[in-house]
């Protein structure tokens, strides 16, 4: 498919995980993307598989207001616009409201709230321009809660509302904006997860679909909200969670 030929993304947390995929996933449907990480090292070896005048490499921090700014106006002049934003670079921090610091509190807010804000507000003005989309990587802990994960829940929570607040303002400009919300996925995020037999069979057993999901079929999801098939929608915050959210919480039979 071509959905994206002539087209210009920008995928933040690019370097790894669901961002990687979702840039695989432009870059085959023909977009140009700028990659923007706070890890160079991977964020430059991920580059190396990709057609060099298709991609733009920027190194930040999008907790930083300034890093957004600058990565916007960087992407528009070396493609000439920008259609879709994808927010996606976030971080996890574990441990209930007691356990939970100040300093985690505030750095999880930073990257996964204050970093979606920033990327947002520097992208739309460009984003007016082309008719554009935004696509933000929110979770199932921003539609319902987790044991011992009171900041990531919280950051969370607040982007899927920032999605529906962004969605009604934006949309007599014509942007659209829309969220992804997996469920336990195959990233660095959840590397220890994974190592865990016992905690990955208790997802199995909620996610009809199995577990772990696949960062690809994330991708996919979000490549469909950004394209013109999703031209109606908007506000919306879709589970892409292999089925967790269709139980009630009950366990299985």
């Amino acid at each position: 498919m071509d959905r994206f030929k002539g087209k210009t993304v920008l995928v933040t947390g690019a370097a790894s995980g669901i961002g990687l995929a979702t840039t695989r996933r432009f870059i085959a449907e023909g977009a140009n993307v700028t990659m923007l990480d706070i890890d160079d090292s991977s964020l430059a070896k991920a580059a190396e598989e990709f057609p060099q005048e298709r991609v733009l490499v920027h190194v930040g921090d999008t907790a930083d207001s300034a890093t957004a700014r600058v990565v916007v106006k960087a992407t528009v002049d070396r493609f000439g616009g920008l259609d879709t934003l994808v927010n996606n670079a976030g971080i996890a921090s574990e441990g209930d409201i007691t356990q939970t610091s100040e300093e985690d509190f505030a750095r999880v807010m930073a990257v996964n709230v204050a970093g979606y804000f920033h990327m947002a507000k520097a992208s739309v003005p460009e984003l007016v321009k082309a008719g554009g989309s935004i696509v933000m990587t929110s979770s199932v802990s921003g539609l319902g809660g987790d044991w011992e994960m009171f900041a990531y829940n919280t950051s969370k929570g607040a982007v899927s509302n920032m999605v529906r607040a962004m969605a009604l303002d934006a949309g007599k400009t014509g942007v659209r904006v829309n969220a992804v919300n997996p469920s336990f996925t195959k990233t660095g995020l959840t590397r220890d997860m994974l190592e865990d037999a016992e905690l990955v069979k208790k997802f199995e057993e909620r996610m009809p679909l199995g577990a772990p999901e696949d960062p690809e079929g994330v991708a996919a999801a979000i490549a469909f909200l950004a394209s013109d098939d999703a031209r109606l929608i908007t506000g919306v915050n879709l589970p892409v969670d292999a089925g967790l959210m269709a139980s009630n919480g009950q366990p299985p039979q």
